[in-house]
């Protein structure tokens, strides 16, 4: 018996050996297939579904940054696998809202997100008529305006209410200061400016450019002398 064990006892211990080898490669290498993973960032844009008609949001934060887990032997996450959705389909009422963000990624597994929730400004849209103005600009006593007019008259604007609730005005400005005696025509795009005259941002108008057509003449004075 023990002359049995010795005969070739080198070949079968090699073969042994061989054989736990085989069995720890196989054993280990499938379980890191199955386990190893990493995590992979993306950026998503923010998008808004079930907006009522005549409505409209404001808000900064139009990026949300997705951690999924991916399997390190597989092909990497794609941001357009990940929808970042802010559902409005219940909002009827305007005002400053907090809603949550909503990741869909059926096919990955997400391990985080950033923001959870955002803050936007949620108002009708809405449309007026205002006359355009012409605001002459600047100082130059050598020159008088003789005549001026503007085509279209009457513009339209077009953004939040709570924005067209600030606007009082349509200008458009005409700098005296560098202008010569003779005629001006051209297409300037129109202000839109609160009572102060300070411009309202977010504020659309149609159209963009108006026509503008103005006369200088050098100015005299009562004894027909230049100044």
């Amino acid at each position: 018996m023990l002359q049995a064990i010795r005969r070739n006892f080198t070949l079968k211990l090699l073969a042994v050996a061989l054989a736990i080898t085989a069995w720890a490669y196989f054993h280990f290498s499938a379980a890191a297939s199955i386990t190893a993973h990493f995590d992979e960032q993306l950026s998503v844009p923010i998008v808004v579904t079930g907006l009522q008609p005549g409505f409209t949001t404001q808000f900064d934060d139009r990026v949300a940054q997705v951690t999924v887990e991916s399997p390190r032997n597989g092909p990497p996450a794609k941001a357009d696998q990940i929808e970042a959705v802010i559902d409005l389909a219940d909002r009827t009422s305007p005002g400053v809202l907090n809603v949550p963000v909503k990741i869909v990624a059926p096919d990955l597994v997400i391990k985080s997100f950033a923001p959870a929730s955002v803050t936007l400004v949620f108002d009708r849209v809405e449309t007026r008529s205002v006359p355009v103005g012409i605001r002459f600009t600047g100082n130059n006593a050598s020159l008088v305006v003789v005549s001026s007019r503007v085509d279209p008259r009457v513009t339209t604007i077009r953004g939040i209410a709570s924005d067209l609730a600030k606007v009082a005005q349509v200008t458009v400005d005409i700098p005296l200061a560098g202008s010569k005696p003779g005629d001006l025509d051209a297409m300037i795009r129109p202000i839109v400016g609160d009572a102060r005259g300070t411009s309202v941002a977010g504020v659309e108008t149609s159209p963009n450019l108006v026509r503008v057509r103005a006369r200088f003449a050098v100015a005299t004075n009562s004894a027909g002398v230049r100044p």
